[in-house]
């Protein structure tokens, strides 16, 4: 540990989590202003009257006070605010399909097998990707060229409005058939497009996975423009095919102007082609050596004929509608092009979660040692129901929106196929609601049980709160709701995917068969297309209430917030990433303090933003000199950086990258932890108990190792500190005089509130150590027992 001298001041730099926060909440004053950043990026600092930036209230450290910077990384402006990102909530199904990308299991070292796998698992997500934005389009083909254009349009139709011209001029049909595709498609571009600029552009993104440390992989891909231009293309070559005939082939017409139709659908179908292949082949590794045979890929993809591919697109969807001069009552192969592209979405899903079970197990060993609590869910197997339910989402919500304007407009017919998407839906939302009677049912069984035995649950806070039986009773009922909530989380993924794919069966069946609904399946087809207007609602109701009241939209905000971490690899419409802004603005920023030899430097990050700040943290310790990297720290809260991450992204945040972290900072990651946060939990130890009055428990070791940890002591403010994790009581002990004080059960807020984030930060930087010093005696509350006094002792259950 280093030894403080006079010149030793601490800058406490806070990083906040998802949905955003506000400059003054952050820093924890009545006023903040900025001191650095772009206006999206923003640090901010405490302000005095005057607007000037103030200093952070005094640490104490070592018995005396240490002079203390806070400042805060405000990152909220770059996934909320305005129309233009709310309308980003209509790319979940998008969002989804690329965070399964990142879930994959990580491919074992000398294993060619695995490598295979991983080439193939890529390229197949890749594809399911394109295979959306196809759906997509076609869906929206249906409504605007099919549903509007060809029958509310049409001459003597019911529901025609406007002139009554537009039903006899020529192209004027399919001119407003089309428009909304290419503006749609000019939408998705133009989003896709979307970077964020970094401040500092001296400071690498990222520099791959040279490390085995948190987040090393988390970096831009060079791909990505091509791939942005391969589902344009796509999209484009979609809509040109369905507004020519469809799959089954070309519309007839009499001399020239057929072979026009037929030379443009084919051009069409061959841009779809192109796209499909160029996105199976993009991840291919040659590319990066040419002498292994990658360079025709790369010279293929690259601007000149990325633009030559993008051009092509847009004038064959102008001449589609000037060929298309007289649209049929009905748009021909509609009903087989979605059906088509839905079936296809479904093979690759199919293809996605058997490829997967010998990928996990070949990944198995990587995590066959660790505890079963640390190991990925499903065994590795998750990424195939994340696709999954972008999948049935992303044809739920462009069927849900279909089925609701042909409600609106009272007229017209959609295709047959989409009976058939009712059914799936009401089938499911029927197995669904019996799913949810099922899991509420036997979770109040299990809590009546364990309350009707008098089962003692969460011990930890029996020692926590001894002597106060209301808070032991408060907590203890909060604990058993949160570790329930945290366990089972990723059961509702995969309920809900099963649910969803049950739902399939019998729709696919009788689709397969050429048979209609049946009569007794008409309760389910209604049903289901309630399901479908109630989803294609709320996806409007999510996203204006994310634009005009984002402070009651905090589930969907929350959502795209952790979607929108992943940088975009196998889908390019999604939110650009902001992590690759974040983190290397906080880098330069950390650096920047570092050149004065007397600062030390902590980064504080809650939920979200613990990691972004442990990712922060790695790549400093990558750069910096050994001597710098003693002077940094690193405090998390309400993290999830235990429990979630390395559980559903093995390959990126794998548990051995969290070890290697821990090590590199010798014991100054402090993490804070309420066993009331649903959301957040211990970071630094597993495998807890308490025996004989004593938490104990395995974790992180200051030299880098795991293994078995001292008993815990308890601190000056009441908290119980095992290894490196610091757990708080909740409510907290107090109030203390001078402190700002949270009553309470605060779960997961309000973490700089509990005293012990002050002693948690001076540990950080090397200030202190773990071991207790004497509480401060109040009047109004008892002393409270330290580590050389009695053992902790659990009291009677009340």
């Amino acid at each position: 540990m280093l030894i403080p001298g006079p010149d030793t001041r601490v800058v406490e730099l806070r990083v906040h989590g998802v949905q955003g926060t506000t400059p003054q909440s952050l820093v924890d004053a009545v006023a903040a202003v900025d001191v650095a950043g772009d206006g999206l990026g923003r640090v901010v600092r405490p302000a005095d009257r005057l607007r000037r930036p103030a200093p952070g209230p005094v640490l104490q450290a070592g018995g005396r006070p240490v002079s203390r910077v806070v400042e805060g990384y405000v990152w909220g402006g770059m996934t909320s605010g305005g129309w233009a990102k709310a309308t980003w909530a209509l790319l979940f199904p998008f969002s989804l399909a690329n965070v399964a990308h990142w879930m994959l299991p990580p491919t074992p070292t000398g294993s060619a097998p695995a490598h295979l796998l991983g080439i193939a698992l890529r390229a197949l997500l890749r594809l399911a990707a394109l295979l959306l934005t196809v759906l997509l389009v076609a869906q929206l083909e249906v409504i605007s060229l099919d549903l509007v254009a060809a029958q509310c349009l049409a001459p003597g139709s019911s529901c025609l409005w406007g002139p009554s011209w537009w039903s006899t001029a020529p192209w004027v049909r399919a001119v407003v058939g089309l428009a909304p595709i290419a503006l749609a498609v000019l939408v998705l571009h133009r989003m896709s497009s979307v970077d964020w600029r970094i401040e500092r552009k001296e400071v690498p993104a990222a520099e791959g996975g040279r490390s085995g440390l948190p987040g090393a992989h988390v970096a831009t891909d060079p791909d990505t423009p091509a791939l942005r231009v391969l589902h344009i293309v796509a999209g484009l070559g979609t809509a040109v095919v369905m507004a020519l005939g469809g799959p089954p082939g070309p519309q007839l017409a009499p001399g020239r102007h057929g072979v026009a139709i037929a030379v443009c659908w084919g051009l069409g179908l061959g841009l779809v082609a192109v796209a499909a292949l160029g996105a199976v082949l993009l991840d291919d590794p040659t590319g990066g050596a040419p002498h292994r045979g990658g360079r025709w890929l790369r010279a293929a993809l690259g601007r000149g004929p990325r633009r030559v591919l993008h051009t092509a697109a847009w004038l064959s969807l102008l001449a589609a509608a000037a060929l298309l001069d007289r649209v049929p009552v009905r748009l021909p192969g509609a009903d087989l092009a979605v059906q088509l592209v839905a079936a296809l979405v479904a093979l690759v899903c199919v293809l996605i979660g058997l490829l997967l079970v010998p990928a996990a197990l070949l990944a198995r060993r990587t995590w066959a040692a660790q505890p079963p609590e640390l190991r990925p869910w499903a065994g590795g197997w998750m990424a195939a129901p994340v696709v999954a339910l972008s999948a049935l989402l992303g044809g739920g919500f462009g069927a849900g929106v279909a089925l609701t304007a042909q409600r609106v407009l009272g007229h017209g017919e959609l295709p047959i196929g989409y009976d058939y998407i009712a059914l799936l839906w009401g089938v499911a939302g029927t197995l669904a609601f019996l799913a949810g009677v099922a899991v509420a049912a036997t979770t109040g069984m299990v809590r009546w049980s364990s309350l009707r035995r008098e089962k003692e649950w969460a011990r930890e806070a029996s020692l926590l709160h001894a002597g106060r039986a209301r808070d032991v009773k408060r907590a203890a009922r909060a604990w058993w709701w949160a570790h329930w909530q945290r366990r089972h989380s990723h059961h509702v993924v995969l309920i809900v995917a099963s649910v969803l794919a049950v739902g399939a069966v019998p729709a696919a069946w009788l689709r397969l068969r050429g048979v209609e609904p049946p009569t007794w399946s008409r309760p389910f087809v209604g049903f289901g297309v309630v399901v479908l207007a109630a989803l294609a609602v709320s996806l409007v109701r999510a996203v204006y209430l994310a634009a005009r009241r984002p402070d009651k939209a905090r589930q969907v905000g929350v959502l795209a917030d952790l979607a929108a971490f992943w940088p975009r690899e196998a889908h390019p419409v999604v939110p650009p990433c902001y992590a690759l802004k974040v983190v290397p603005e906080l880098v330069a920023r950390v650096r920047e303090h570092l050149a004065d030899p007397g600062t030390r430097v902590v980064l504080a990050g809650h939920s979200q933003g613990s990691l972004l700040a442990a990712v922060a943290a790695a790549r400093l310790l990558e750069e910096v000199s050994p001597a710098e990297a003693e002077r940094i720290g690193l405090v998390t809260a309400g993290s999830q950086l235990q429990w979630a991450y390395p559980r559903a992204f093995p390959a990126v945040v794998p548990h051995s990258s969290l070890a290697s972290l821990a090590g590199g900072l010798a014991g100054r990651w402090r993490a804070l932890c309420r066993g009331t946060d649903a959301l957040g939990g211990a970071v630094m130890t597993w495998d807890r108990q308490v025996y004989d009055g004593m938490l104990l428990g395995a974790g992180f070791r200051p030299d880098g190792t795991t293994g078995a940890l001292p008993p815990a002591l308890r601190g000056p403010t009441g908290a119980l500190v095992l290894g490196g994790d610091h757990w708080l009581p909740d409510p907290q002990r107090g109030p203390f005089p001078g402190r700002r004080w949270a009553p309470g059960v605060n779960r997961h807020t309000d973490y700089t509130s509990d005293p012990e984030w002050d002693r948690a930060v001076a540990i950080a930087a090397g200030l202190e150590t773990t071991e207790p010093q004497a509480p401060p005696v109040l009047p109004s509350l008892p002393v409270l027992p330290t580590a050389r006094q009695a053992p902790i002792t659990s009291p009677e259950p009340t």
